[in-house]
């Protein structure tokens, strides 16, 4: 089967708080860095350890936010912020700009993936992403169609929701 999705432009704003929110969640370690060196302020007593663990962090993340704001103004990337419309299938994403205009995409170049209440996330790398809405599938089909793609391929995990039998009738009251 082949989804066809209608043509979609990824905002910047959407893709700065997505890539935001990946690099934080990927790197969360950083953290733990910045609070190890507020700590130092417990053995050898300095505010300036605390100072510099935030100002450290606050660099970090300027740095991210920086490069996630700037992708967008590259020449090369002006493609990924271009209506696009997707081809998806078990073995590849077609990635289009128009009809006859298109870029594969094989399912061993994607590093993650998940899903969010109303959209796929899948991650090439750190800096590229493709978002893809729910609101641009024709169907409901295709997007699970999608769904259980990323489950077969090990991106998402299934989900632990389990749907209780119902409730079986006691056969001594129907006697």
């Amino acid at each position: 089967m082949i989804v066809k999705t209608k043509k979609y432009k990824l905002d910047t704003g959407t893709y700065v708080k997505l890539g935001m929110k990946n690099v934080l969640k990927q790197q969360w370690w950083v953290f733990l860095i910045a609070i190890a060196i507020a700590c130092m302020s417990l053995f050898i007593w300095s505010i300036w350890w605390i100072i510099g663990a935030a100002i450290a962090l606050v660099l970090y993340l300027l740095f991210w936010l920086i490069q996630f704001y700037g992708i967008p103004q590259l020449e090369q990337n002006k493609i990924l912020f271009d209506r696009l419309s997707y081809e998806i299938s078990s073995k590849e994403i077609m990635i289009k700009v128009n009809p006859r205009q298109g870029m594969p995409l094989k399912w061993d170049n994607i590093k993650r993936a998940s899903m969010g209440k109303n959209y796929f996330l899948l991650v090439v790398s750190k800096a590229q992403l493709i978002y893809l809405p729910f609101k641009i599938f024709n169907t409901d089909n295709e997007r699970r169609f999608l769904e259980t793609v990323l489950k077969r391929k090990g991106f998402i995990k299934e989900s632990k929701q389990t749907i209780e039998a119902p409730h079986k009738k006691d056969k001594s009251r129907n006697r």
